[in-house]
């Protein structure tokens, strides 16, 4: 369509046979949709109700249930407790909720209060992370963990090219972390490089993974990467890197997520990228979907919706450090810790 103007032509069909085409009611939609309806409440059942990461999920959550005209919860385990998390979700069916979203980080611990939710009548989707994917939530809304990982574990293969390389997990078989371990290891042996992937534990306190991290560094100076598949761990490799003046050494690395000592690493050259995996819509698209849901008296249901990738490196990362926004969790109305 060379040398048509795309939008003179949209305005032309609105305003010409199109507009004939228009729906009963068309007219009506324009001044919204939505009609009045009741109140519906719908809950977020979190691993790490306190984890910075999650504070765009809260704003989006926050957002969705403004715009459609709901009330969301957040609540479940600060550091990852599946019975915690299971006492919530179940107090939510018991005073029956019209929706629970559940970050589901165990393949079985979920499933029997996943069946008693729906056999009370509440929807029950999953973000973040999906378990085995076998349970009976409705959808899964987050990132494709294991093919980010493979993404992540081509872009190390390149960056490195061969010899040892140390990856830094905090809790290892947890399902919102360890598919995107599983998806590196894969890409690298794939990619025929000579490069040794050892795996490194390095639990759920911020300062405990630095110092984990670190250790690993002073133990074998001769690695030549350091990746991690968390926030936290990843914050921690990039003040060892900072430390050690250890990107001028050759020595590469990244990880996932967005917390603010990683950007500013990765602005100032010690880092190579961190990944982006949207969180505002981990918390807005789930709200959206139960909503509708519910307002449509169930004729449309949730579908699976992967958050996405995005690789920040030095060249895209200064909208990251210098806009105020919800969508990265930057806003000042809320602060940090959540409470």
């Amino acid at each position: 369509m060379s040398g048509i103007d795309r939008a003179r032509l949209l305005r032309m069909g609105v305003l010409g046979a199109g507009a004939l085409a228009l729906p009963p009611g068309a007219a009506a939609a324009r001044k919204g949709f939505i009609q009045p309806h009741p109140r519906w409440r719908f809950v977020f059942v979190n691993h790490a109700t306190t984890n910075p990461f999650f504070l765009p999920a809260r704003y989006g959550a926050a957002d969705a249930a403004s715009l459609y005209g709901g009330e969301v919860e957040w609540t479940g385990s600060a550091r990852s407790r599946v019975g915690e998390m299971l006492a919530a979700m179940n107090d939510a069916i018991r005073t029956a909720v019209d929706g629970i979203a559940v970050s589901i980080i165990d393949p079985r611990a979920f499933d029997a209060s996943i069946v008693e939710a729906r056999a009370a009548g509440i929807p029950v989707v999953s973000y973040n992370a999906d378990g085995s994917g076998r349970s009976q939530r409705i959808a899964y809304i987050g990132q494709d963990l294991y093919q980010s990982g493979l993404r992540v574990g081509a872009r190390i293969a390149t960056l490195v090219g061969e010899g040892d390389v140390y990856v830094f997990i905090a809790t290892p078989g947890q399902l919102n972390i360890q598919p995107r371990l599983d998806g590196i290891a894969d890409a690298v042996r794939d990619s025929g490089n000579p490069v040794r992937l050892h795996v490194v534990p390095t639990g759920t306190s911020v300062n405990g993974e630095r110092k984990k991290i670190e250790e690993t560094y002073r133990a074998h100076r001769k690695l030549r990467g350091m990746f991690a598949v968390d926030g936290g761990s990843t914050l921690g490799l990039s003040q060892v890197m900072r430390k050690y003046k250890l990107h001028q050494k050759g020595v590469r690395a990244g990880g996932y997520d967005l917390l603010h000592g990683t950007l500013v690493a990765i602005n100032r050259g010690d880092v190579d990228f961190t990944v982006d995996q949207q969180p505002y819509l981990q918390g807005f698209v789930p709200v959206q979907q139960l909503f509708l849901y519910r307002y449509s008296d169930e004729l449309l249901v949730p579908a699976n919706t992967n958050t996405g990738l995005k690789f920040v490196t030095r060249s895209n990362v200064l909208p990251y450090l210098t806009t105020n926004t919800r969508y990265e969790g930057s806003s000042n109305q809320w602060g940090y810790p959540v409470t």
